[in-house]
């Protein structure tokens, strides 16, 4: 009964910036830590960012740290993605992650 749903994904230019949502239900929202996920065409799906349940602690992977920024609001049961100064090698299907269940994905293309 566990449910993730994505937003806030599409096209924008190289330098440019979106906010991915995430919103869930049918779970505790705060006692999960949530992730986000990555997967470009023929690339396998790779770790993008985690918060841990009270959001206080985060880690990124390298190829985004300083321009991606994980948060969650527990109120709303929602975990979001900032990202800033988006490049080409961005371009992939994001998944957001949390108590064993999965997102259905969400396109994020970086392209001029």
């Amino acid at each position: 009964q566990a449910q993730l749903v994505e937003s806030g994904g599409g096209l924008v230019q190289p330098g440019g910036s979106l906010r991915l949502s995430c919103a869930a239900s049918g779970f505790t929202f705060s006692n999960y830590a949530m992730y986000w996920y990555r997967q470009a065409p023929g690339k396998e799906r790779e770790l993008v960012a985690r918060i841990d349940p009270s959001g206080r602690t985060t880690l990124y992977a390298d190829s985004v740290q300083g321009r991606l920024t994980i948060s969650r609001d527990n109120a709303k049961s929602t975990v979001y993605l900032q990202m800033n100064g988006l490049k080409p090698e961005d371009t992939a299907v994001y998944y957001c992650q949390g108590r064993e269940s999965w997102g259905q994905g969400i396109q994020v293309t970086v392209s001029s």
